[in-house]
């Protein structure tokens, strides 16, 4: 299947992720590689690759990509590292984990999200993702 946001990925690495001082080539390579896209509503699939957070529906957005590259690369995953995450939102962050090499624990309070959550990874074959519907403060 052919990727038509290929080139956007990659002009979203080079200009917004290195010309910010993200050096980690894992964490480029995880974000040249993880279709953003995928992880947004259809509607403004357009932008996912703009220097912006975007709304995904229930009142909630998805961070702007340097965000979630620089958590990235401060947390300094390594293969096989277990990871907890909260709020699982769109489900990019945890996306971007798995393709680290982490096992990812995360835990979503909004049903509707869980539910676009769960399909995404079901269509993009993320395996090593353990995506729990409940309350993070239980």
């Amino acid at each position: 299947m052919p990727d038509d946001y290929a080139t956007e990925r990659s002009f979203m690495v080079e200009q917004q992720l290195k010309k910010r001082s993200i050096t980690s080539e894992a964490v480029l390579d995880a974000m040249r590689n993880v279709p953003r896209h995928l992880f947004v509503p259809k509607a403004v699939q357009g932008h996912a690759y703009s220097d912006s957070p975007l709304p995904i529906g229930w009142g909630q957005t998805i961070s702007q990509p340097y965000i979630v590259a620089y958590m990235t690369e401060q947390l300094k995953p390594t293969q096989g590292m277990k990871v907890l995450e909260v709020g699982t939102g769109s489900g990019y962050q945890a996306a971007i984990l798995a393709y680290l090499g982490c096992e990812v624990y995360t835990i979503e309070f909004l049903e509707e999200l869980f539910s676009a959550v769960e399909k995404t990874f079901t269509n993009l074959d993320i395996e090593n993702v353990n995506l729990r519907y409940g309350s993070g403060y239980k």
